[in-house]
């Protein structure tokens, strides 16, 4: 009868404690959700914040260039407003990493609490095992406990218990062990993303006290503009004048090279009658679009395609042919894609843009020095296809990169993955 309810008294136990072990389970499982689902947009953030700051980088590198600080005060303010846009981006991601960071913090700590709390009531049951073994004990040693068994069967079954409960304290023990090392680790990890905190939290107040005194030096520029604003505002004519114009020669060397392909094949339309082979390569530049290099190893876009807002003069909206990307003195651009050189355009101050066929599109690449490549030459992708004029006032080296379909221009920025 005293054996009978020994086992039962286990049973009883066993029961209780897997109950307890799926009510673990079910808690860490809920507390675990938030982890994981934020675990894709912390990774997100990360890359995000070191992408601004190689942007950072970049801009310092390739803009700033200029010595005659009076000459290129405009220039100088646009690349500023340019850097503080892109710190003001990079604050804004640290905040957002760092309440990431203290919501895996808040989840990590209620795991620490539940872990301890739990390795606390296994503790107390193996220490309550212990006590009842050594009593046990002291009525009578194990032997005599199957010795004084009334038959064979019973004296089997006894066997069995003394075995299970003692496989039950191991078990219980290394159970212990296992939520130590649980419970260290975790530690451990709640450590790392405290450390982790507090340095976004430096690189916030870094980047903001850069910011701070970078606009407070912008006031001071944006002063001086302003006092010869009409100045600055027949410099920006002139130049959209001259690029318009530049423009229009491009389309008129696409147009008439379009021609002269229909009349060879008696179609009349828009776009290159095109061969079967410019067929497929007008199909692959399609479905490559968006994964197209840049036309610079490295640089930075200064300016964007279409029509936008200047950067430093109020009221003022200019409009871009096409991605204006500052790179290193010195580089080549580089061709986005296979094709063939249409034509080689010289444009005013002796620089060059290089034309280059790829199937129905065209793509453009304007403002440079020396061309190493000759109309009718067979380009590969990243091929380099002359010098970047590099300006001796404002001490930039910009290339103009635009793109058409058939006399049509495109955003080269929904083509072309971003540097």
């Amino acid at each position: 009868m005293i054996l009978l309810f020994k086992s039962k008294k286990n049973e009883l136990f066993k029961s209780e404690k897997k109950r307890n072990h799926f009510i673990l389970f079910f808690v860490l499982f809920a507390l675990l959700i938030p982890a994981t689902s934020f675990a894709q947009s912390k990774a997100d953030l990360e890359r995000q914040r070191r992408k601004l700051q190689k942007e950072i980088k970049e801009i310092n590198s390739l803009l700033f260039k200029s010595k005659n600080k009076e000459k290129t005060l405009l220039s100088d303010l646009n690349d500023l407003n340019k850097r503080i846009k892109v710190r003001q981006k990079l604050i804004e991601t640290i905040e957002k990493e760092t309440k990431e960071l203290e919501r895996d913090i808040k989840s990590n700590q209620k795991q620490v609490e539940v872990l301890q709390k739990h390795l606390e009531e296994l503790k107390a049951e193996y220490a309550e095992m212990v006590r009842q073994s050594y009593k046990s004990k002291a009525k009578q040693s194990r032997l005599m406990f199957v010795l004084s068994s009334e038959s064979f069967l019973q004296a089997y079954k006894r066997v069995q218990y003394i075995q299970q409960y003692a496989k039950y304290r191991q078990k219980q023990g290394e159970e212990i062990v296992l939520e130590t090392v649980k419970l260290q680790n975790l530690n451990d990890y709640l450590m790392e993303l405290k450390t982790g905190k507090e340095a976004l939290l430096s690189a916030n107040k870094k980047e903001t006290d850069s910011i701070k005194k970078e606009k407070s030096t912008r006031e001071g520029m944006v002063k001086s503009v302003k006092r010869k604003e009409k100045k600055y505002l027949a410099q920006i004519r002139k130049k959209q004048k001259a690029e318009k114009d530049i423009e229009r020669k491009i389309e008129k060397v696409i147009r008439d090279a379009i021609a002269r392909s229909n009349k060879k094949s008696s179609v009349k339309g828009t776009g290159f009658s095109l061969t079967p082979e410019a067929k497929i390569l007008n199909k692959s530049f399609i479905a490559n679009k968006g994964k197209l290099p840049a036309p610079v190893k490295r640089g930075v876009v200064v300016r964007h395609y279409g029509k936008q807002p200047h950067p430093t003069l109020k009221g003022i909206t200019i409009e871009s042919t096409g991605v204006h990307y500052a790179t290193e003195k010195g580089a080549n651009a580089r061709v986005v894609f296979d094709g063939k050189v249409l034509a080689i355009q010289v444009l005013p101050g002796k620089k060059k843009a290089v034309l280059v066929q790829h199937g129905n599109y065209i793509s453009v690449y304007k403002n440079l020095d020396n061309v190493l490549v000759n109309k009718g030459d067979l380009v590969k992708t990243k091929q380099e296809l002359g010098k970047i004029h590099t300006d001796k006032t404002t001490g930039k080296t910009i290339l103009v990169f635009v793109l058409f379909k058939g006399t049509q221009r495109q955003n080269p920025e929904n083509w072309v993955y971003k540097l």
